[in-house]
């Protein structure tokens, strides 16, 4: 009697599971000189393997290359075909073959070794061609597929995977990769949204809105308007922050005189002591301090020198939130 479909199913991943546990139990130093020649070579790590082998590259070496490992993928009958000039001495290859016989992989080696690259495979049976040649071997193998059939590469891909990510993962620890990188190689993600800095969507120059503290209050007026922020930074002659003015603040003057003097200096009705922010804080940081005071821009000063200046705007179009 045939099993169901659902135990069929429940069985391939309990196959794939355990092939995983041995794969994590076989993993040993080869890993450790895998990376440290990574690490040392100056060029990229390029990826190679054939049919479901070189599906599986192409998705290890996306993962390094957006981990801040430099790679890319190279089909290996492309590069018999003259693709072998994308590779440079300082290159290392990650040759992927779960057999360690893929004619194709294996007509590679003596090229690359002609070329001068560092060569790691990553095999299912180390006692192959590719295991003996290769400078440094991760073993992949399993004792079979998940495949009902003990045919279609399962295991295998699952384990082979699984050591790709090992591999990545391994070496943003070595290299000290964080957050902050992993964004500025994601800059249209989310996260690379989340990690966006005040400098990089502050006005800077001529396009702050600023006035000196002598200034009229008729001319900053006119000057709020033409800025079309509702804001002006008020600085001295060394660019040193000293307070801002915004059209809460006109609002608040017209409220408790009843003769307004439109010729009195900015700095009887402007606001000292104002919050600002660091080109270097989190924009996101900055939204967050503009919600809590209800405010709607930010003068940008580096030891109280005004540098930039953000506004609530620039950070909706950013699309932060």
């Amino acid at each position: 009697m045939h099993s169901s479909p659902l135990s069929t199913a429940k069985q391939i991943l309990e196959l794939e599971i355990e092939a995983l546990r041995t794969a994590s139990a076989n993993l040993g130093e080869e890993l450790i000189k895998a990376i440290d020649l990574i690490l040392t070579s100056p060029g990229r790590l390029i990826v190679c393997g054939m049919g479901k082998s070189g599906l599986v590259g192409r998705k290890i070496s996306s993962t390094l290359s957006s981990t801040g490992t430099a790679s890319f993928f190279l089909h290996p009958a492309e590069a018999l075909h003259g693709d072998l000039g994308m590779i440079i001495e300082r290159d290392t290859v990650l040759l992927l073959s779960n057999s360690g016989e893929t004619e194709e992989i294996v007509r590679l080696i003596p090229f690359l070794r002609r070329i001068g690259t560092g060569i790691i495979a990553l095999v299912g049976n180390t006692d192959s061609t590719l295991g003996r040649m290769a400078d440094v071997v991760i073993n992949a193998g399993v004792e079979r597929e998940a495949c009902p059939m003990n045919l279609a590469p399962t295991s295998s891909t699952t384990v082979a995977m699984a050591l790709g990510d090992a591999l990545a993962g391994a070496l943003i620890e070595a290299r000290g990769f964080k957050e902050k990188d992993f964004a500025r190689l994601h800059p249209s993600g989310s996260l690379g949204r989340r990690f966006v800095e005040v400098k990089d969507l502050m006005h800077t120059g001529s396009d702050i809105p600023r006035a000196s503290a002598t200034t009229k209050l008729r001319e900053c007026i006119v000057g709020m308007s033409k800025g079309g922020f509702g804001a002006l930074v008020i600085v001295n002659e060394n660019d040193e922050l000293l307070g801002v003015f915004t059209d809460g603040d006109l609002r608040r003057y017209f409220e408790r005189t009843t003769a307004c003097n439109l010729d009195i200096s900015i700095n009887e009705v402007m606001t000292v002591r104002p919050k600002c922010t660091a080109p270097s804080r989190l924009a996101m940081e900055a939204l967050k301090t503009m919600e809590e005071k209800s405010i709607t821009s930010l003068p940008v000063v580096e030891k109280n020198i005004v540098v930039g200046f953000l506004h609530l705007h620039d950070i909706l179009r950013s699309r932060l939130v």
